[in-house]
């Protein structure tokens, strides 16, 4: 009858496990920003940071696994180059106001739970569902 007992004691604490994962709604990205919101790429290169802000805690954070790029009059543009790790670059005879923009993959996005299937498209065109952030950078 012990033994008994405690398999039903494993069974119910395990059910209940279940039950609780189960019924937890992921954890959302609502929004990015990034910082510095202006910056100026005369001469060197400019590191820009992307925050993220969720529907749970922790938030914000510092978002560390960003799709990051840029546009220039609402195309994707070559004239500035930015790395996985937020740091833009202008090129050699880049000229003008272009944006920086950052976006991150969420477990449901704006589109209503697409996980991806949407690409984010930060210049302009439709197909945004992703949280992205803008930033404005300056080349010479």
């Amino acid at each position: 009858m012990r033994k008994y007992a405690a398999s039903v004691f494993l069974l119910a604490v395990l059910a209940i496990a279940i039950t609780l994962a189960c019924g937890s709604s992921p954890r959302v990205l609502q929004s990015v920003s990034l910082s510095p919101a202006t910056a100026d790429g005369q001469g060197s290169p400019v590191q820009f940071t992307a925050t993220g802000y969720f529907n749970d805690q922790p938030s914000p954070v510092k978002l560390v696994a960003a799709n990051w790029g840029a546009c220039y009059q609402n195309q994707r543009t070559t004239a500035v180059t930015v790395s996985s790790e937020g740091l833009a670059r202008c090129a050699a005879g880049a000229v003008g106001t272009y944006t920086v923009w950052a976006w991150a993959e969420s477990a449901a996005d704006s589109c209503g739970g697409n996980n991806g299937e949407v690409p984010a498209n930060p210049c302009g065109g439709g197909g945004q569902c992703q949280p992205t952030g803008t930033a404005q950078l300056t080349c010479p």
